[in-house]
């Protein structure tokens, strides 16, 4: 706006010549200035409800708006969200083949620091200790004291801790939500569960990663948001692997044995109904793995899958079923066993060089005879051995679903020559894990049919091809019951149940190379029931030691299958198998009357 002067001066001369009065043209200018002001005001103040009229249509419409999306979508529960918290810390349940809980997640929390906002740290170090005591209270009172601005002090807490923390009062103790992985069973199937740790942490959370067995195999589908109601089902029995653990515990003690593992699988799914190793841990509380000494020593060492051992004359049931199946020989065909028998400028001898004579196929298996395996391994010959062996799964790790399982490689021969074939055929030369016999022993007692052996329950069915015929498979199944019934293994039988299986006691190999002369790995593989198998047991003590007698007793006789037979007397039951009347062979039936 330009302003005009109120006494222009061109104008007052002029009034004065004419006689008028001056102070009426600044009275003039005077309204019209006024009025000019007047006109600006209203102007601005239109401008004004304008822009506030606008802004107040903007925002009821966007309210408006908000309340017509939420009227129009479902009902939900609401999602707290804590600022710059992108660390997802879900991770799904594990469960048994019942729906019983393995795995779960547990609310708690971990206790940071933050020293610039503390009022006294070093009455913070001492409480700290006084809750803790194996914190350094020296190095607690250096970090408080220093420039540092965050340091973590503990990763979990219990709320009692987390209540004496809070006690002490000061503002530089700070808290972190967390989800702790809980296994409730303790060490119940240990090697099973793995355990689990964190990954990437913050102070409002932090990822929970598995870090050995089920846990880190399937971490991935574990960690899965979307998987957070769907817990991963196993085919263990919850009941099944506690009374398995509570007898392995007992034998082992009792034949004063270094380790033990068992294996109970399902012959026609593969389904591993318990799995134990031990000695074993708490995955709540996993220990740091050994950096020396020998492996098998360390409690995380899983002898089921990891302990690759020769497993001795456990094998030679194998030779007899493909010696049958190939039409070599039948059950009753004899065999010279009587020595001297060389192979490779190498001398086969018998246990505690006994010399049996002329055996059947079927009293080669009862009575463990070396000699006569081997000489139906050598007329099995090479090529068809190493066939029939890598078709049973022995020459690679097992499908187990444990990260532990890819190391289990068999150990074969460099060179299968014929002296090859005649130790394996009686367990020698080859050394494979628990599980893989297991698996092994499975084809057997199906029908000749392979199986996986998995972890994961199965909703059906699930046999591979066939590996042996079905009169093979029987045939060594008649064998395997007399072993019990008449054999090596009489101590592993087990009233009502007719079980049928082989011992096998294996010299333990050092780690230098060589053999122990007194220590042992005894073995005992089992199928019960033996004319309708419904499950393998295999049971492996390391370094057994049955000393109630005159002398140590170590085979398998004496240490494995004793504790066989406990085990399968105490879960038959609890798997539903009853026990019955064994059906007689070719029995006659006599018919009479009362008449």
């Amino acid at each position: 706006m330009i302003r005009t002067p109120l006494r222009p001066l061109a104008r007052i001369l002029d009034a004065r010549l004419k006689g008028e009065n001056p102070d009426a043209i600044e009275r003039e200018n005077k309204r019209i200035r006024h009025e000019q002001m007047r006109d600006q005001s209203r102007q601005r103040a239109e401008g004004r409800l304008l822009i506030m009229g606008v802004c107040f249509f903007c925002a009821f419409s966007v309210v408006g708006g908000r309340m017509g999306l939420l009227a129009m979508s479902e009902p939900v529960e609401p999602r707290t969200h804590a600022p710059g918290a992108v660390i997802s810390a879900s991770r799904a349940d594990i469960v048994d083949r019942n729906g019983s809980l393995l795995a779960t997640n547990f609310d708690t929390h971990a206790l940071y620091a933050q020293p610039r906002h503390m009022v006294d740290p070093n009455a913070a170090a001492e409480g700290l200790v006084k809750v803790f005591p194996d914190l350094d209270l020296a190095r607690l009172k250096k970090d408080f004291s220093g420039k540092r601005k965050f340091l973590w002090i503990k990763k979990k807490i219990s709320p009692e801790q987390m209540q004496a923390v809070h006690d002490i009062g000061d503002p530089g103790l700070l808290f972190a939500p967390r989800d702790m992985r809980l296994y409730p069973n303790g060490k119940l199937a240990a090697h099973v569960m793995g355990g689990a740790s964190y990954g990437k942490e913050g102070v409002h959370a932090a990822e929970v990663i598995g870090v050995a067995g089920v846990e880190k195999y399937f971490d991935k589908y574990l960690r899965d948001p979307a998987n957070g109601n769907k817990p991963l089902q196993l085919s263990l029995d919850l009941t099944v692997q506690a009374a398995a653990e509570q007898v392995l515990f007992g034998g082992m003690k009792l034949m004063n044995a270094k380790g033990a593992t068992s294996v109970l699988m399902d012959v026609k799914t593969g389904e591993v109904i318990s799995v134990a190793s031990l000695p074993s841990f708490d995955p709540n509380d996993r220990p740091r793995p050994a950096v020396e000494g020998d492996a098998s020593d360390s409690p995380l060492f899983n002898r089921s899958v990891q302990g690759v051992y020769e497993l001795g004359s456990t094998f030679k049931i194998f030779a007899a079923a493909q010696a049958v199946d190939l039409g070599l020989v039948n059950p009753e065909t004899v065999i010279d066993t009587k020595g001297p028998m060389k192979v490779g400028g190498f001398r086969i001898g018998e246990f505690r060089n006994k010399n049996y004579g002329k055996l059947s196929v079927t009293d080669i298996i009862v009575k463990s005879s070396n000699r006569g395996t081997g000489r139906m391994a050598l007329d099995i010959g090479v090529k068809r051995q190493k066939e029939f062996l890598k078709s049973l799964g022995f020459f690679e790790p097992t499908g187990f679903e444990i990260v532990e399982a890819a190391g289990g490689k068999p150990l074969l021969p460099k060179k299968w020559t014929d002296l090859s074939s005649v130790t394996i055929s009686y367990g020698h030369g080859i050394s494979t894990s628990p599980m893989h016999l297991a698996a092994g022993y499975a084809a057997i007692a199906n029908g000749g049919f392979k199986v996986e052996p998995t972890l994961i329950k199965q909703p059906r069915t699930k046999m591979g091809e066939r590996v042996m015929s079905s009169t093979a498979a029987k045939s060594a199944r008649m064998m395997l019951r007399k072993v019990v019934s008449k054999g090596t293994a009489s101590f592993g039988e087990v009233p009502g149940y007719h079980v049928g299986g082989k011992t096998g006691t294996a010299d333990k190999p050092k780690p230098t190379g060589g053999y122990y002369e007194d220590k042992v790995i005894a073995t005992f593989a089992s199928i019960f029931p033996a004319h309708d198998p419904k499950y393998v047991l295999i049971v492996t003590l390391d370094e057994p030691v049955e000393s109630s007698g005159d002398k140590p007793r170590r085979t398998a006789g004496w240490t494995a299958v004793p504790v066989a037979a406990e085990m399968i007397r105490r879960v038959a039951p609890l798997l539903g198998v009853r026990p019955t009347v064994e059906p007689a062979n070719n029995a006659v039936l006599t018919l009479t009357s009362s008449n």
